[in-house]
C-alpha cells in the first residue's frame, strides 16, 4: 500500500518545489558572479513593477484583458527580484542594515505604484467607486506595513495579521491574470477588508503589549528598561524581516 509520503501527488509537488529551488539558486549564482549590488536588484524590482502599473493605467474597455494579463506577467517577473536580492546579499556577503531598510522602502513604493496604476485605469473608465476603492486599498497596504514598523520600534516584534506583502502581490497577480472574468474587482474588496482587519489586529496587539508600561510625558524618551533587547538604542538594529 502506498504511504502518504510516497503518494504520486506529494512526489510531484516535492519535485516541482525542488526544481523551482534549483532554478532560483541558479539565478542567484549567476547574479552573484556579477557582484551586482543587492540594492540595484531591489530597485530593478520597483522599475519592473512601475512598468506593470503603466500597463494597468493604459488599459481601456477594449484592451483591458490583454493589458492586465501582460501586467500580471510583469509583476511575476518583478517578484523574482524580490526573491533573489536577499539571497544574493547573503551569498556575496553584502548584507547590511541599510540594505534591509532600502528593501522595505522600495517595497512600499512598489505597492503604491501598482495600486496607482489601477486607480488610473478606473479613473479613465469613469468608475468612480473603484477609484475610491483602489485608493483605500493603497492606503491600507501602507498602514499594514506602518503599523508593524511602528510597533516593532516599541515592542520588538509585531508579525500578527494575515495580509502582508506576499499575500497582496499574489492577489494582485491573480486579479490581473484572470480579469477576463472580472476577478480584479473582488480582489480589491478582499484586499480592502483583510488589510483593514490586519491593521486593527496589529493595533490591538500593540495595545496589549504596551498597556503595562508606565505613561510617558510628551518630552520624555521611551525608557530603555521597558523595551525588548531588539530595540535598545545602544545596540545596532537587526535587519527587518521582509514581507511587511
Amino acid at each position: 500500500m502506498t504511504t502518504p509520503t510516497g503518494s504520486p501527488n506529494r512526489s510531484w509537488t516535492s519535485a516541482f518545489g525542488r526544481a523551482c529551488g534549483v532554478l532560483l539558486q541558479a539565478i542567484v549564482n549567476g547574479l552573484a558572479l556579477t557582484r551586482i549590488s543587492p540594492n540595484i536588484l531591489t530597485f530593478l524590482g520597483l522599475v519592473i513593477n512601475t512598468a506593470a502599473a503603466v500597463l494597468f493605467g493604459f488599459a481601456n474597455e477594449h484592451n483591458y484583458v490583454r493589458m492586465f494579463l501582460y501586467a500580471g506577467l510583469v509583476i511575476i517577473g518583478a517578484g523574482i527580484f524580490d526573491m533573489v536580492d536577499g539571497r544574493v546579499a547573503r551569498q556575496t556577503d553584502q548584507v547590511t542594515v541599510f540594505g534591509a531598510f532600502f528593501d522595505s522602502v522600495i517595497d512600499r513604493y512598489s505597492d503604491v505604484v501598482l495600486f496607482f496604476g489601477l486607480l488610473v485605469f478606473y479613473a479613465r473608465g469613469n468608475r468612480l467607486f473603484y477609484v475610491f476603492l483602489a485608493a483605500f486599498v493603497m492606503i491600507t497596504s501602507l498602514m499594514v506595513s506602518y503599523t508593524r514598523a511602528r510597533a516593532e520600534a516599541l515592542i520588538g516584534k509585531c508579525k500578527v495579521g494575515f495580509m502582508e506583502r506576499p499575500e497582496r502581490i499574489v492577489l494582485i497577480i491573480l486579479g490581473a491574470l484572470f480579469n477576463r472574468w472580472g476577478v480584479m474587482a473582488p480582489v480589491l474588496w478582499v484586499l480592502a477588508i483583510l488589510s483593514t482587519i490586519t491593521v486593527i489586529h496589529r493595533i490591538r496587539y500593540t495595545y496589549q503589549m504596551t498597556k503595562h508600561l508606565a505613561p510617558l510625558r510628551s518630552d520624555e524618551p521611551i525608557p530603555v528598561r521597558n523595551l525588548p533587547h531588539e530595540v535598545r538604542p545602544d545596540l545596532p538594529p537587526a535587519p527587518s524581516a521582509p514581507g511587511v
